[in-house]
């Protein structure tokens, strides 16, 4: 019999930790936790075994991850970031929303949708500085797969301002909410707001992931984008991203966020009188992102 097909003997022992551990588990009510947890272990203690983990490096990986929690506080979520900078945060997205060519693409929510986002009207900007950054235009509708308008359809969107921060970077410098809104899409499932064109940033890098990226040679930029999240009764919920066609790093997004059907062009648009109707500065950017969602 060879040691990998061996029945664990209630022992620890190496060749079959991973049976032994798992087994500890099989009176656990909950059968997707014992699922889960035995699968977990299984993992585990196979990558420990593939790479022969040592004792040293075991410990420096828990200080890493001790350091990672002790980053977390109210307005920055380190766990979140190191979960989308592994890629895991994508993936979980594209297991639970797959791709099926009619729905739009969901993406990660990132670290940064910690706060309510103030109720705005249809038409209102998002921008509470007054005027930094491009002006722009974003328009959309929310319908559902057979093209019918979702009426009243919930759309939270949040952003980076011009220098690419979010206002929990920077209290006290930047307004509270700025660059959020909650909007309601009209009865043809329509939604408008101004903004200002997003621009690349780099995610935080004071912390433990920050210290991972640049212990294996990776930038820290994500592609310039908006966060959009649309929701409505009987509608599952969606939460995806608005990328610029123009930003560097669409190739190589630090959490790999980036979808091509997101991508769109922020126009260039000189037109007086609509600058005027919307109360934009003329010339202005705009984008149109029509969103499709999933009815339950």
């Amino acid at each position: 019999m060879s040691e990998d097909s061996r029945e664990p003997s209630g022992f620890f022992e190496a060749e079959t930790s991973a049976e032994t551990v798992a087994a500890s588990f099989d009176g656990a009510p909950d059968e997707r936790l014992r699922e889960i947890l035995t699968a977990l272990v299984r993992h585990a203690h196979a990558f420990v075994k593939d790479v022969g983990l040592t004792a040293e490096e075991w410990s420096e990986g828990i200080r890493f991850l001790t350091g990672t929690g002790q980053k977390c506080d109210a307005t920055r979520q380190e766990f979140i970031l190191l979960s989308d900078v592994l890629g895991v945060s994508m993936l979980v997205e594209s297991l639970n929303n797959p791709a099926d060519g009619r729905c739009t693409e969901a993406t990660v929510e990132g670290p940064f949708h910690l706060v309510d986002s103030p109720a705005r009207e249809l038409g209102d900007t998002i921008d509470e500085t007054g005027g930094s950054g491009e002006p722009c235009l974003v328009t959309g509708r929310v319908t559902d797969t057979s093209g019918q308008p979702v009426a009243g359809a919930r759309v939270d969107v949040w952003q980076a301002d011009a220098d690419g921060f979010y206002d929990v970077q920077r209290p006290g410098e930047i307004p509270e909410r700025n660059l959020r809104g909650l909007f309601t899409a009209d009865a043809d499932g329509r939604f408008w707001f101004r903004t200002v064109v997003p621009r690349h940033y780099p995610i935080p890098t004071d912390g433990p992931v920050g210290a991972l990226l640049r212990a294996t040679g990776r930038h820290a930029n994500r592609a310039a984008h908006i966060h959009l999240q649309v929701s409505a009764p009987g509608v599952r919920t969606l939460t995806t991203h608005l990328f610029a066609d123009d930003s560097p790093y669409l190739d190589s997004d630090a959490v790999f966020g980036v979808k091509a059907s997101l991508i769109r062009p922020f126009a260039p648009t000189d037109d007086a009188a609509r600058a005027a109707g919307y109360g934009l500065p003329n010339p202005f950017r705009h984008v149109d992102f029509p969103i499709t969602v999933r009815r339950m």
